[in-house]
């Protein structure tokens, strides 16, 4: 596996200083600073006393963008398309049936290097990354000692160096706090996400349609595998069988200056649907996909956030693993699940919900399903009322409506599960 970007080289990148976890850094305790994790957020007045907000970023792609008519909001600290003139419901539709193509370069990317590269990356993450064989991906969670989610990540193991692939909003904050831990590796971590482009092809003739811009057989590349190869004249490209949408489709990593060319290239035809944020949304909530800032934050566990299953306690220690196994003993006191309602009230992040009229928290992600033609939506309840089918209700504008837990993902025949 080769560098799919010059940006890899160290003295383009951000590099972690080399210092062991003991050296005082950062603290472990969850983070107090506000993050933005939505257009809504993002754009909300500062706080009284609040330090300047730092200029919003762009991608390679924003004049591309603006060109085609797309509404651009705040996003993580970019300026991002959260919509085309074709509108969210339309852009949802088109991955659903055919291939959209959604601009995620805001994302951060960190290469870790060194005979203790996966080592290291094993004890910052959740996942078992020593499972990984060279070219396979896999989903995970970052975590503070007391167990809370810093992040959620993707990491890619290739033969000689691992890639973590982080939430724009969290780029620095991640960067810092894994950084505590390197100087105990042989290892190094840079920080290349300012050089590296991200786009998602999604979508059931996603493959078809990539196929015909890279020199890569696509069918070998399994879920969640990925393979370095040519799109459309730009070499050294990852290419990774992985998505945010349940769909079929690939997201590709390049430098950032081919952007513009590879974009180009996968639209040119019409077959595929330019996307923005508010589609990538509403796709990633109908499969029960978690959003940090909503599902996730620093205050949740993955215990408690249903991703249990990223963690791996039997692979050894890894930051978080006591206090996670503390509160698996002691039990969760709280469970992330999904609910729809039967009334076509619109659930939205922050409504409260009830249990048996008892507030029990508030809506962490709500939408109108453009797939199911149903509210949907995700919160956090007491464990006894989080098996599927148990009653809850939603404060909706004053009026509480009465919902139900279901089982997620809300949509269940994407091409990705079939």
């Amino acid at each position: 596996m080769v560098d799919p970007t010059p940006a890899l080289d160290a003295q383009q990148a951000r590099k972690a200083p080399s210092q062991p976890a003991s050296s005082p850094a950062s603290p472990s305790g969850p983070s107090t600073q506000p993050i933005a994790t939505s257009a809504a957020a993002a754009a909300g007045e500062p706080a009284v006393g609040a330090a300047t907000p730092k200029p919003l970023k762009r991608t390679p792609l924003y004049d591309l963008h603006v060109g085609l008519g797309a509404k651009m909001v705040p996003f993580a600290g970019f300026e991002m398309p959260v919509q085309y003139p074709t509108g969210i419901t339309a852009e949802h539709k088109a991955v659903r049936e055919k291939a959209g193509l959604f601009d995620v370069s805001h994302m951060g990317e960190f290469i870790v290097r060194g005979p203790q590269a996966v080592a290291f990356v094993n004890h910052v993450t959740t996942n078992d990354v020593a499972a990984l064989r060279p070219g396979q991906a896999q989903y995970s969670t970052i975590l503070r000692e007391n167990g809370t989610i810093v992040d959620d990540c993707l990491v890619y193991r290739a033969d000689d160096r691992v890639l973590m692939v982080v939430n724009g909003s969290n780029i620095d904050k991640d960067f810092a706090h894994i950084s505590r831990y390197v100087g105990d590796f042989e290892a190094t971590l840079d920080d290349i996400s300012d050089r590296v482009a991200l786009l998602a092809l999604q979508g059931p003739e996603a493959a078809k349609i990539l196929q015909q811009h890279t020199d890569t057989d696509l069918s070998r590349i399994k879920y969640y595998e990925f393979a370095t190869g040519t799109v459309a004249g730009v070499e050294k490209v990852y290419i990774s069988r992985t998505g945010y949408t349940g769909e079929d489709g690939f997201e590709v990593y390049f430098p950032s200056e081919h952007a513009p060319t590879i974009w180009n290239a996968l639209t040119a035809s019409g077959e595929v649907t330019p996307a923005g944020l508010g589609a990538r949304d509403s796709l990633r909530l109908e499969m029960g996909m978690a959003l940090y800032g909503n599902d996730l934050d620093d205050t949740t566990t993955p215990l408690e956030a249903s991703l249990g299953w990223l963690v791996k306690m039997k692979k050894g220690d890894f930051v978080g693993r006591d206090a996670l196994a503390k509160q698996k003993e002691g039990g969760i006191t709280r469970k992330l699940v999904g609910f729809t309602t039967a009334e076509r009230s619109f659930p939205r992040h922050g409504y409260p919900v009830f249990v048996n009229g008892v507030p029990s928290g508030e809506i962490r992600s709500g939408t109108m399903s453009p797939t199911l033609g149903i509210p949907i939506g995700t919160a956090y309840v007491p464990p006894t009322s989080a098996a599927e089918g148990s009653a809850l209700e939603i404060e909706i504008r004053g009026r509480r409506i009465p919902a139900t837990v279901v089982k997620m993902p809300f949509y269940k025949n994407g091409s990705r599960l079939s």
